[in-house]
């Protein structure tokens, strides 16, 4: 009999289907697996990816708010450059007109400054031409007087009577030369 009791107990004991005792803690085990898991680490698995997806999601927010603001920079950038472009314009424009400005009073002023030296030069010529005529006046009636005095043998020592006969022999050869030149 043992060895029937034995065969019968095989076929009792099913290799497929466990015997109820393992099944039951088996089930036990599980559910006390299950239950630890959900409690403690499910909450800490939902964190972990809760927090992930906030920090996926919040980083691409402030993407999309820093490339907002550096839009925004850019074009105020973009308007200052603008402005710094208009008001350079503008200060070149003023400095090349107060340089106009500048070339045209320092034109007239050398033109003054000319007009001024030539006058002076004109005055100074003819303060000279005058001495030089007077110089030459007393010096041709000294010439002619001592030439005068050779010729006719006497002395013409007569200061008085010697420069009214100079002045008027050089007046006339002056109104004569006066006269051709006009006639020319």
């Amino acid at each position: 009999m043992s060895i029937a009791a034995h065969i019968a107990a095989e076929e009792k004991m099913n290799p497929l289907l466990p015997a109820w005792p393992e099944i039951i803690i088996g089930l036990l085990c599980f559910f006390i697996v299950f239950g630890f898991l959900g409690k403690k680490l499910l909450p800490s698995i939902e964190k972990v990816l809760s927090e992930r997806r906030d920090a996926i999601e919040g980083g691409m927010e402030r993407a999309q708010v820093a490339q907002a603001e550096a839009q925004a920079l850019l074009e105020q950038y973009r308007a200052e450059l603008a402005e710094a472009r208009h008001e350079a314009a503008r200060i070149t424009e003023h400095a090349r007109e107060q340089g106009a400005a500048l070339v045209a009073e320092m034109r007239e002023e050398g033109q003054r400054q000319r007009e001024s030296i030539v006058a002076a030069g004109h005055a100074q010529i003819e303060a000279d031409k005058k001495q030089a005529t007077a110089a030459l006046r007393q010096d041709v009636g000294s010439l002619a007087s001592q030439l005068a005095s050779r010729i006719v043998g006497e002395s013409l020592e007569d200061h008085a009577r010697q420069s009214g006969v100079i002045d008027r022999f050089l007046d006339e050869l002056e109104a004569k030369a006066a006269a051709s030149a006009g006639a020319k």
